[in-house]
């Protein structure tokens, strides 16, 4: 018998939070030292150049997405997310051997795949688990567990990194992370598509514009004002962590940060979002979406603000630490807003083509905080992505509907809402 619930699904959920570790540490493994090899051993002069890796890892994140979404509806969550971890296998392997930045471009071009292939399948299989009324929380442990991690490898690595090397000591801990993700989604990982079959069977369509891909992917991204809302601020708050990731390291050490430090200093933005995304994606399921999401944007916003305009170890690490506010606020209610307002016989679609634009949004903050890096300098840049991030803030503001569903009296807080045999 099936039930949904968080507390029903407690071992399979927990086991789902795990695996989403592994993933995040996957990319954390990266955020400290990948800006530092592309200028230091790659001697690549132009911040536009030493972000191609941001931008590789960005595009084909997205591409994957929406081929993620319809695979994961047509042959079941768990093929695709060993099919993931087979992907990334290779990645820390040629991040340790690249004689080129040719490789590491290779490399994040398999790390986008992976990334999209076991983190997106996460995500919609915890939806298929927990059922509409705790949709928040499970993405807010979710993010958290992925987040965290990368917050804790980026750490790692700029520790290790500052006593043995960039390359190869750093990237061990990616080979740990996908011989681990691999095994336990291959052994211990139970498919999930039949608690979305079941909630599908009592939940009402919201109109007969059909659920084949052009629909749902028209839908998602203009039809719909609410999606459409939401599939620019994922956008938008992916461009601040393409930012983060790739211009903000090169502002820390030409302020003279060392390796370490600037490990720490990576390490706070994602630090503090995992932490609070464990309050904000329950938050969200009481008092609503929508002013968590235009609060996050505006927040990280004036973080980007305050550290384009100052200059410091601890002024960078507050202004880390409020981007991190800003991020939780936004990332786990995005995802469950989509979720709110998608049916469960499109849902991993819709999913699919909103984290094809947010993840889009890497290519944005790349390309964007590198040209204007090159052209002005990386105060400007940063300056630049805070104006962003304040006006999609507005037009969420401007354009989404509240999605939470309404809670009836057989989906109090922790019952599950449906019992099927």
């Amino acid at each position: 018998m099936l039930r949904l619930g968080l507390r029903e699904n407690l071992a399979q959920f927990s086991l789902l939070v795990a695996v989403n570790a592994l993933v995040g540490g996957m990319v954390g493994q990266e955020r400290t030292v990948l800006p530092l090899l592309a200028t230091r051993t790659f001697a690549l002069g132009a911040f536009t150049a030493s972000a191609t890796f941001i931008v590789a890892f960005g595009a084909t994140k997205a591409v994957a997405n929406l081929a993620t979404g319809a695979l994961i509806d047509g042959i079941g969550r768990k093929p695709v997310l060993v099919a993931g971890w087979l992907v990334g296998v290779p990645v820390p392997l040629l991040l340790i051997w690249a004689p080129s930045w040719g490789w590491i471009i290779a490399a994040n071009v398999l790390l986008g795949i992976n990334q999209a292939m076991t983190w997106s399948t996460t995500v919609v299989m915890k939806i298929d688990l927990v059922g509409p009324a705790r949709r928040g929380t499970a993405l807010g442990f979710n993010e958290a567990a992925g987040y965290g991690a990368v917050s804790l490898t980026a750490l790692a690595t700029g520790a290790i990194a500052a006593r043995y090397g960039l390359r190869p000591a750093p990237f061990f801990l990616g080979v740990a992370f996908a011989a681990l993700g691999l095994g336990l989604s291959s052994l211990f990982v139970r498919e999930t598509r039949a608690y979305a079959d079941h909630e599908a069977a009592g939940t009402p369509e919201r109109d007969d514009a059909g659920d084949g891909f052009g629909a749902i992917f028209a839908r998602a991204t203009w039809r719909d004002p609410t999606l459409n809302a939401l599939s620019q601020a994922g956008m938008v708050n992916n461009a601040v962590d393409g930012l983060a990731w790739g211009i903000l390291p090169l502002l820390f050490a030409a302020g003279g940060e060392s390796v370490e430090d600037i490990g720490i200093l990576a390490a706070v933005y994602p630090g503090v979002w995992c932490v609070g995304q464990l309050v904000t994606g329950s938050w969200s399921d009481r008092v609503g979406r929508k002013p968590l999401i235009v609060a996050g944007m505006v927040v990280q916003g004036a973080a980007l603000a305050l550290m384009a305009a100052m200059t410091g170890f601890a002024l960078w690490a507050l202004g880390a630490g409020l981007i991190g506010v800003g991020t939780a606020l936004v990332y786990p209610t995005l995802i469950a807003s989509v979720g709110d307002v998608a049916h469960p016989t499109w849902r991993a679609k819709a999913v699919g083509v909103y984290r094809f634009w947010r993840d889009a949004g890497y290519v944005v903050g790349a390309l964007l905080g590198g040209v204007v890096a090159d052209l002005y300098d990386l105060r400007v840049a940063v300056m630049a992505m805070a104006v962003l991030s304040v006006l999609s803030g507005i037009v969420v503001a401007a354009r989404m509907e509240e999605t939470i569903p309404p809670v009836g009296p057989c989906q109090a807080d922790g019952d599950p809402l449906l019992v099927v045999p």
